[in-house]
């Protein structure tokens, strides 16, 4: 396949370098062209085999590779993708089919497709949920979607949407398909509303008004801190975007959530041991559901 990725951040870096590889590996023939706005992540992007040809401008990537294209993968940030879209519709032919790795999806199909729609383009909304702790060209990784899921939202257009679900089952992802609301929903609990928590619980420890007893604590985190805290020290930027783009999913979860902190806060006062015990052993039981 001939397929171009806007944005070559970790996921676009990470997706282009395995579609690739592909070619070595599995006697495949893709061709990825990039897009990103500096100038020196194209650069490194060719220079680490993430793509073919990268450039700052789609009007640089050569007519014959656009009308050859069949997938456009946008992995921008979320509130960049809409206008990436517009942008770059009218200049490529309309048997593309666009999909994108926005972790919102209620925000992005419907408009999205609207905007393809109008050039005689297919939109299939997509979230691959992978990553790292890192950021940007140089922290793309072989094998970074491996058995991991990926959303992919349903279309009438069955075409376009195997089209997609192939992209992603060629880089080894497990598909799941689900609609747009449900998505948010389901990221909410799993994936947003833990920023928040995680770093409500960094922003409570930094209200400790002992130094001493605050410096200690920061001596003493461990293993056990470093998880729970590990999301809400991530990207600022990720976790408004999050916040703002599914808004009403993340606070239903974070109510939720408020109300089982209540709880337990509750059981604790009361010196109710046993049943704080069984609650733990509850949460204990049904971690299992989510980690296996």
């Amino acid at each position: 396949m001939k397929i171009g990725i806007v944005g070559l951040g970790l996921i676009g870096g990470s997706l282009g370098l395995d579609l690739l590889a592909a070619n070595q590996d599995s006697k495949q023939n893709n061709y990825v062209w990039g897009i990103s706005r500096n100038p020196e992540t194209c650069k490194q992007a060719e220079a680490i085999a993430a793509v073919n040809i990268a450039n700052t401008n789609i009007e640089n990537i050569p007519d014959r590779l656009l009308a050859e294209t069949e997938i456009v993968v946008i992995c921008t940030p979320i509130a960049s993708i809409l206008p990436t879209i517009t942008a770059i519709a009218p200049k490529l032919p309309s048997h593309v089919i666009f999909t994108d790795v926005g972790s919102v999806k209620a925000a992005i199909v419907e408009p999205a497709s609207k905007i393809c729609a109008e050039f005689g383009q297919r939109f299939i909304g997509s979230h691959p949920m992978a990553g790292t702790a890192f950021q940007g060209i140089l922290a793309t990784e072989r094998n970074l979607f491996q058995n991991r899921p990926c959303v992919v939202t349903p279309s009438e257009d069955l075409e376009a949407l195997e089209k997609v679900r192939s992209l992603w089952q060629s880089v080894g992802m497990n598909i799941h398909e689900c609609s747009p609301e449900e998505h948010d929903r389901a990221v909410a609990m799993i994936s947003h509303a833990p920023v928040m928590i995680s770093a409500s619980l960094i922003a409570a420890c930094q209200q400790e008004n002992d130094q001493k007893v605050l410096k200690l604590a920061q001596d003493l985190a461990s293993s056990g801190f470093r998880d729970t805290s590990r999301v809400g020290g991530g990207n600022p930027e990720l976790g408004r975007l999050m916040a703002e783009y599914n808004q009403s999913a993340v606070l239903r979860s974070l109510h939720t959530y408020q109300q089982s902190l209540q709880e337990i806060i509750n059981l604790i006062e009361s010196k109710e041991w046993d049943k704080l015990e069984a609650f733990l052993a509850n949460t204990q039981r049904d971690r299992l559901f989510y980690v296996e």
